[in-house]
């Protein structure tokens, strides 16, 4: 099973950039797979940006994120 979460590209440097996941949660990821600017969301499975999603797409997935996470 692959587990992937979305998020929002706050920073960008070269193949690097600071991803906000929400609540406050920053992470640094891995984004030399895709083609992503500053703004744009992403989809991240271990550390890689491995799609940009639209903003609602990425809106609705993180909606989904939350309830789930708030049923548990």
């Amino acid at each position: 099973m692959c587990l992937a979460i979305p998020g929002r590209v706050v920073e960008k440097r070269g193949e690097l950039a600071r991803v906000d996941f929400g609540d406050g949660t920053l992470r640094e990821v891995d984004v030399s797979l895709v083609e992503v600017e500053v703004g744009q969301y992403v989809i991240v499975h271990a550390g890689f940006a491995i799609q940009v999603l639209d903003e609602e797409e990425a809106r609705e997935s993180l909606r989904l994120w939350q309830e789930l996470l708030s049923q548990g």
